[in-house]
C-alpha cells in the first residue's frame, strides 16, 4: 500500500496539467492512467486553445514548443449558403485564439513530468475508489499484473466520460443533464496546407463543414454526417468532394487534397454532471461535462477546472481552510453551463437538424443576418469564443 496527498485518475491533459500545478505548489500527487503512453498520444483531439489556456501553460513552463509551433488567429469566418461573416475576435475582445493540437499539449506535459520525476503510472487500470466520504480514500488499481492500493487525502477524477470516477458518486447524489445530437462530425487529418489561414465554419443546406488545421502544413477538416454514418463508406475522394461543396466554390478553389492520415466520426452531445464534488472525490474535465466541438470548449473547460482545483487544494494545504474546495463544484459549474449554452447555440446555428422545417431554417438565416449587422451580437459571440474570464 502506498500513499499520497492527491491521487489523480486520468493521464490526459486535465490530469497531467493538474499534476504539474500541484507539483509546483509542493503538493504530492500520483497519476494513474488506464492506457499506455503511446495510446494516449495517438488520440486525435481538439486543437484550439483559449488565451487563458495558453497563459496557464506558459505559467507552468510547458509552452516552449507551443510558442515556436503554434498558429495565432485574430478571427474566423462563418458562412451561410455562401454568405460570409468574418468574426474579428481580436478587434472585438482584445484576445486571440491559438491553434496547437491537444496531442501536442499532452506530449509537452508528459515530457515535463518525465524530466521532473512526477509519479505517473501508465497501464494502471483503476478498479474502484473506496471511502471517498471518509478522511482517507483508497484507489484500487491493477498495474504490472498486480493489484495495488493507493491511499490519499483527495481523489481527482480526470478520467473522462467513461471513467470510474463519476460512477463512484451514488445515483441519489449525482444529477445528469444530457442532449444527444442527431449527427456527428466526420473528420480527417491530412498533410496538406489548410485552405484558409483562419477557421471557416460553414452552414450548407446539406450540412455543416469546418475548415481548420493543426499547422501550416497539416489540415483538419470536418463534415456533418448522420449518426448512422460509417467511416468505411467515406473514401478520401468522397470526403474532399463533399467538403469542398459545402465550403462553396471560392474556398473550394483553395482546397488542397491529399490522402488522409486519420479518419473518424465523432458523435456530438452536451452532458453535465452535478455536483463535481462528492466527499473527497473531485471531478474535472470530461468526467463531469461534455460539449459538442462546435465551440472548441472541451479542452479549455478542462483546463479551467484543474486551474480552480489546483488553487483550491493549494489553499487547503497552505492555510488549512476549505473554502475554495467547498465552493469548487458551484464555481466550476457556473462557467461550465455558460460554455454548454454557447456550444449548444453555435451548434444550432451552423448545423442542419433532421426535424428542421422551413420556419426553423428561416430563423437560422435571420440569426445569421442579425449577427452580420450587429456589432453587439458579434461581440457576444467573440467573447464566448475566446473564453469567458476566470472568476
Amino acid at each position: 500500500m502506498t500513499s499520497t496527498q492527491v491521487a489523480i485518475i486520468g493521464g490526459g491533459p486535465a490530469g497531467l496539467l493538474l499534476a504539474r500545478l500541484l507539483r509546483l505548489s509542493g503538493i504530492d500527487c500520483v497519476l494513474l492512467e488506464r492506457k499506455d503512453r503511446a495510446y494516449v498520444l495517438s488520440r486525435i483531439r481538439a486543437g484550439l486553445l483559449e488565451q487563458g489556456t495558453v497563459d496557464l501553460l506558459r505559467q507552468v513552463g510547458c509552452d516552449e514548443r507551443l510558442a515556436r509551433e503554434c498558429l495565432v488567429h485574430d478571427g474566423c469566418d462563418l458562412t451561410f449558403d455562401g454568405d460570409t461573416l468574418r468574426l474579428a475576435i481580436h478587434e472585438l475582445t482584445g484576445k486571440r485564439v491559438t491553434i496547437y493540437g491537444q496531442t501536442e499539449v499532452t506530449r509537452d506535459l508528459m515530457d515535463v513530468h518525465a524530466a521532473t520525476g512526477t509519479a505517473c503510472y501508465y497501464d494502471a487500470d483503476v478498479i474502484r475508489i473506496d471511502d471517498v466520504t471518509g478522511p482517507r480514500p483508497r484507489v484500487i488499481y491493477v498495474h504490472d499484473g498486480r493489484e495495488h492500493t493507493l491511499t490519499c487525502d483527495w481523489v481527482a477524477g480526470c478520467d473522462g466520460f467513461h471513467g470510474v470516477a463519476r460512477r463512484t458518486i451514488p445515483a441519489d447524489v449525482l444529477r445528469s443533464f444530457e442532449r444527444v445530437y442527431p449527427f456527428g462530425w466526420l473528420g480527417i487529418l491530412a498533410d496538406v496546407p489548410p485552405c484558409s489561414h483562419e477557421l471557416i465554419y460553414a452552414n450548407h443546406p446539406d450540412g455543416f463543414a469546418l475548415a481548420t488545421m493543426r499547422s501550416a502544413t497539416r489540415t483538419r477538416a470536418y463534415v456533418q454526417v448522420p449518426n448512422d454514418a460509417r467511416v468505411e463508406d467515406w473514401s478520401d475522394e468522397r470526403f474532399w468532394n463533399e467538403y469542398k461543396r459545402r465550403l462553396g466554390p471560392t474556398t473550394a478553389a483553395k482546397v488542397v487534397t491529399g490522402p488522409s492520415i486519420e479518419k473518424s466520426i465523432a458523435p456530438l452531445r452536451s452532458f453535465v454532471a452535478e455536483p463535481m464534488r462528492h466527499g473527497r472525490l473531485l471531478l474535472a474535465g470530461d468526467a463531469a461535462h461534455i460539449v459538442p466541438p462546435t465551440g472548441a470548449k472541451g479542452l479549455n473547460l478542462a483546463v479551467a477546472d484543474v486551474r480552480r482545483l489546483a488553487e483550491a487544494l493549494d489553499s487547503h494545504y497552505s492555510t488549512g481552510t476549505s473554502t475554495l474546495l467547498d465552493g469548487y463544484s458551484a464555481a466550476c459549474l457556473a462557467r461550465v453551463w455558460k460554455a454548454v449554452r454557447f456550444s449548444w447555440w453555435l451548434t444550432r446555428l451552423m448545423h442542419q437538424f433532421p426535424e428542421m422545417d422551413s420556419f426553423e431554417r428561416a430563423i437560422q438565416r435571420t440569426e445569421f443576418d442579425y449577427l452580420k449587422t450587429s456589432r453587439a451580437a458579434q461581440t457576444s459571440l467573440a467573447e464566448n469564443y475566446v473564453g469567458l474570464p476566470y472568476v
